[in-house]
Parts: structure tokens; sequence; C-alpha cells
């Protein structure tokens, strides 16, 4: 079984006592859908079979079912990140049998309980290389984003990088200066004076962060997203709308479209988050 699968497999595949919306595994639509495919994928590579019961959904015979399993494990294999939600696993099937007869596709998608093509958002993919749309005053890269960064549902903390243009050429030099001092302390290993030197860079909006083992001087930014209103955190579906953000954004790297600033300082901006517009698959807590 491949590593990612089987990562799935294990970590999302659990009982749910929410009996709205439930497939013939058991499981909810809304959560862990995704979960029963995962766990079909992970028989089929071992046994080569196709779960039970499918044929009573799809009209195609079970040599042509463990064709597309043979497909969409393939798939599923290589997706960086797999599929992690119900609404991930539809548009991979969907993709992966594209030119298959719909009685199977969403038969296939109605066995587990996962969203069928008509009821999915149309994911809006980012801009071309250098084709801002207008307004757009500039544009930049972050670092991977802390989940403790996500403050609501439209809000967030972001890191750039000092070698990204945007931020390359208005660093201050006293936050240089400590970045060197700091290193150099840490060398000696007088980590008191370390950390005060990056306790200074804190205060001045910069930090130093480690990525992949290596330290990057980074600027922070906080950004407002663009065009939605989530509930803040303390009120109804507050929280709810902050995980919708969190599942999107934690440890990724994003693309912020910056059109201006608020009045509390923020960045207003659109964020992409591999190629995908975050805003339009974050508005189920959210408003126009």
């Amino acid at each position: 079984m491949g590593n990612a699968l089987g990562y799935l497999y294990g970590k999302c595949c659990k009982p749910t006592t929410d009996d709205d919306s439930l497939g013939p595994h058991g499981v909810s639509a809304a959560t862990v859908g995704v979960s029963a495919l995962a766990h079909d994928l992970f028989n089929f590579e071992i046994t080569s079979q196709v779960p039970e019961g499918l044929g009573r959904y799809v009209v195609s015979s079970r040599k042509a079912q463990a064709n597309w399993y043979r497909k969409i494990l393939e798939a599923w294999k290589q997706a960086k990140p797999p599929p992690q939600t119900a609404e991930d696993a539809s548009r991979l099937v969907i993709e992966i049998l594209k030119r298959h007869q719909n009685a199977d596709v969403e038969g296939l998608l109605s066995f587990y309980g996962l969203p069928l093509p008509d009821t999915l958002v149309e994911l809006s993919t980012e801009p071309p290389p250098g084709s801002w749309p207008e307004g757009v005053l500039f544009e930049f890269q972050t670092l991977p984003v802390d989940p403790k960064a996500v403050a609501d549902g439209d809000t967030i903390t972001v890191y750039v990088s000092t070698s990204d243009p945007v931020v390359s050429s208005s660093v201050p030099r006293e936050v240089n200066v400590a970045a060197v001092k700091r290193a150099k302390a840490r060398e000696r290993k007088d980590y008191t004076k370390a950390d005060a030197l990056h306790q200074k860079m804190i205060d001045s909006g910069y930090r130093v962060l480690n990525i992949q083992n290596e330290d990057v001087l980074a600027r922070k930014f906080r950004i407002r997203l663009r065009g939605i209103d989530a509930p803040e955190s303390q009120m109804p579906f507050g929280k709810e709308a902050q995980e919708e953000l969190l599942k999107i954004v934690q440890w990724k790297s994003l693309k912020v479209l910056v059109y201006g600033e608020d009045r509390y300082g923020r960045c207003v901006g659109d964020l992409y988050c591999n190629g995908v517009f975050v805003q339009v698959i974050n508005i189920k807590y959210t408003s126009f």
C-alpha cells in the first residue's frame, strides 16, 4: 500500500455518530466519506477486488469497475497531498472517470456518499504569471503557514522571505544586522543573546524561521481575505469558519495578490493555494 494512501486511511477512517447523509458504508458524506474510498482502495491494492454492493449503484461490469479502481488508486498515490476532504475525493474520481458514463461516475460517488458533480463549487484558478487582475498592487509568495497564524475565517498572518523582491529592498538595516549577530551568537551557543536579538527583529515585524533545516529571515504580513466576511471566532459558526480556512492553508505556501490595506493595517488580498482560489473554497461559513 502506498504511504499516502495508508496514512490517509489510518487518519480519517473513523466511525461517526451522525446519521445524516450516510452512504452505504455508514460514514458522513460531509466529513469522512473520503476514508471509505481510501479503505476500499487499500483493499483493492491487496486483493484486486472491488467492494461488494457497488454493482447496485453502477451499470458497468465488475471487470470495468476493477479498471476504475486501478486508475483511481494510481492517481490517489500520486496526488500531493492526497485527497483529504469529500470534495477532494469527488474531484479526483470525476477527473479520472471523465470519459466514462455519467451513470457510473455518479453511482460510484453515491456509493461512498461523496458530492455529485453538480453540487461541487467550481474552483477558480490563479491568474497566469505576470497577468494581474485589475486593482492588484503587488503579489508575493508566503512561507508555509503555521496553523496558529489563522485567527479566524477571513484573517491570517503569513511570513514572506526577505529574498522575495517585494520585501528585499525594504528590510531595515538594523534587522539585517541583528540577523547576522544572532547567527553568530547561536554559533557561540550564547542563546540568551541570540534570543534578545531575535526579539528585536520580532518587534520590527520580522522573524527567523527554520525551513527545512535552514534559517530564513522573513517579514510578517497580516492578510484580510478580500471579498468575504467570516464570523468572529467567538460568534456562532466562527470556530467552524476558522477550521475551514485552517484546513486549506496550514503548512502550505500561498500566493497572495494584494489590493490595498484596511484601517487595521492588514493587507487586503486574494489567496491562492496550489493554484486554487482560497476564497472560493472557504465559502461555507462566510458571506460576500
